[in-house]
């Protein structure tokens, strides 16, 4: 694995991890991970793409060791396609098969949908869109949004320890072992006066001022050309009604759905194994 920093169009500079950078061929594995997380929670699903190809998996703008947005910015969710088109752009070979986790599919399929031309394949992990938030925009969320950015940035979490954070991420995910969430908590703080604190911008914890329309989403998935994998997770709670599920999956061309067995929302770190020879098989 090697890091390196790149700037983009869109005036932010992006932090990548890369793996596989001398496998020959044309391939290139772009991973997108999830909300307030990083590119390094692939790294057991890159190690087993990187013999078959390059690998790059970016922290978004705003998390990890990525730029945060400057004074008077905000995370609006296309935001991340401008950036993500951009690193493709500098650092993918002609053959690109995209992945995304969670927030990740909705970054991925959404560019697929924009860019068909440009994806070979597409695997979503967990993700095909929040619940359907039509008619909730408006006057009141507007004023939510804007009361709710004046105090984010001053109320970061700090805990006394790399060991503390490792322990809070073993709360929330009781797959997650120890060493594993060391390793992501290693990757995934800073330090600050007291402790450390995690590196996405406490910005991301407001609700935007846009919802999810699920009738805009399926402008992207049914653009979408390219073989699809959509893939969730046998135990996860994080997950619509079967019926909508299935509703959402229709309008993706030409995809195959799995449930992957021992596996919660955080399938790309639970069954890492399973998720690398799932996207392996769409870059057959």
């Amino acid at each position: 694995m090697q890091t390196r920093r790149i700037p983009l169009a869109t005036g932010l500079t992006y932090h990548v991890y890369e793996w596989g950078q001398d496998t020959p061929g044309e391939l290139t594995f772009v991973l997108i991970h999830g909300f307030s997380d990083l590119g390094y929670t692939w790294s057991e699903v890159a190690e087993r793409l990187a013999p078959h190809g390059h690998v790059v998996a970016p922290d978004m703008r705003g998390h990890g060791d990525t730029d945060w947005i400057g004074p008077g910015g905000y995370y609006h969710y296309m935001d991340y396609l401008a950036d993500l088109d951009d690193v493709i752009r500098q650092l993918a070979r002609p053959r690109v098969v995209l992945a995304g986790h969670s927030m990740g599919c909705g970054i991925a399929s959404y560019y697929a949908g924009t860019r068909p031309q440009r994806i070979a394949a597409l695997a979503l992990f967990e993700g095909i869109g929040p619940p359907d938030m039509t008619g909730r925009d408006g006057p009141d969320r507007t004023a939510a949004w804007i009361d709710t950015w004046r105090t984010a940035r001053s109320q970061q979490r700090v805990m006394p320890s790399v060991e503390d954070a490792a322990r809070r991420m073993r709360k929330h995910d009781d797959r997650l072992d120890a060493a594993q969430a060391l390793r992501l908590a290693e990757r995934g703080t800073r330090p600050v006066d007291g402790g450390v604190t995690w590196k996405h911008d406490p910005l991301h914890r407001t609700m935007g001022p846009y919802p999810f329309r699920v009738e805009l989403a399926i402008k992207y998935w049914q653009r979408i050309t390219c073989p699809v994998i959509i893939a969730d997770g046998a135990d996860s709670r994080l997950t619509l009604p079967a019926d909508e599920r299935a509703r959402r999956r229709a309008c993706f061309a030409n995809h195959r759905h799995v449930v992957v067995p021992d596996a919660g929302h955080m399938i790309t770190r639970h069954q890492p194994a399973r998720v690398a020879e799932l996207i392996l098989g769409l870059a057959a």
